[in-house]
């Protein structure tokens, strides 16, 4: 099989790597010729034979809209383009409609990895028919990880399903990343515990608590010990945002990434306004000291 690929950074170029493994062809573009094996989206589609795959790996929203209107215009019917970045699944009934004008085919696919995929192999969420489901399913195989397919990959249902459940799997990775850094600052603040990196670690085997995720923390601690050196500014990417947002829309009460969602941007505050508020209004009700913004310094 012979494949486009569509964005060569992070994950894209790891992607691009682990194909080829496989056995794939694969011919990447991106803007950076150093990293490019093609000059244009012309070039690309130039260089596959019909009816060609095409990979979509860039940033959500507008390049991702824009990628996929300008293939749109160069790609012929009987194509197949398939979106792996994280676009909002809303965007993937509007691509797919774009390109089915032009005989174009569509699939909207979730990939979970990082820059782990590579060696692991890659979570994957997708959504589209069953006809071009299957005939992808070479390019899922070899990108999944080793072993059943239903461990490592799912065809969600329709187009918007393989970004829907993307979505949701970043909400719970907000809320479980946010659980993992509470406990971290409780074992810090207590000095019973003096030992906290060997805590964590021990946790990682036979606990109901271990995961990649407490594995990844446990690395971060070896590499910056105390994270001394890291900010506690943290950004989003989206998919939080959505994934409350469609809590509001189904009443779902997720109290745990709404709070998660909400500690981030917190974490972006120097000097918080809701709580210079909160301290205003206990002086006045009650007459507790205010401390003044120059006795920080």
């Amino acid at each position: 099989m012979e494949l486009g690929l569509i964005g060569l950074g992070k994950m894209g170029f790891n992607m691009r790597e682990r194909l080829r493994e496989h056995g794939l062809t694969v011919v990447g573009f991106d803007p950076r010729p150093e990293v490019s094996d093609v000059a244009s989206l012309a070039d690309l589609v130039a260089a596959l034979p019909a009816p060609r795959i095409v990979w979509v790996m860039v940033p959500s929203g507008q390049i991702t809209r824009d990628t996929v209107a300008s293939l749109g215009e160069v790609l012929e019917p009987g194509d197949l383009v398939i979106d792996g970045g994280n676009s909002r699944f809303t965007d993937d009934e509007l691509n797919a409609v774009l390109l089915d004008k032009k005989g174009i085919k569509y699939i909207d696919a979730g990939v979970s990895g990082g820059i782990w995929g590579l060696k692991n192999g890659y979570g994957l969420m997708v959504g589209g028919s069953d006809v071009d489901v299957e005939r992808a399913m070479p390019i899922f195989d070899a990108l999944r990880p080793e072993g059943d397919r239903a461990d490592g990959f799912v065809h969600a249902g329709p187009v918007g399903a393989g970004h829907y459940a993307k979505m949701v799997h970043n909400g719970i990775e907000y809320g479980l990343m946010h659980a993992y850094g509470e406990g971290y600052e409780l074992l810090e603040a207590e000095p019973l515990v003096e030992n906290v990196h060997g805590v964590l670690k021990a946790w990682t085997k036979g606990t109901v608590v271990r995961s990649w995720l407490l594995d990844l923390l446990v690395e971060a601690l070896e590499e910056h010990p105390g994270l001394e050196d890291i900010s506690g500014y943290t950004a989003d990417s989206g998919e939080g945002r959505w994934t409350v947002e469609e809590a509001i829309r189904h009443s779902v009460p997720a109290s745990v990434i709404s709070a998660a969602l909400f500690a981030r941007f917190a974490s972006r505050q120097e000097d918080s306004p809701t709580m210079k508020a909160v301290s205003a209004l206990r002086n006045q009700f009650g007459g507790h000291a205010v401390k003044r913004t120059h006795e920080n310094s």
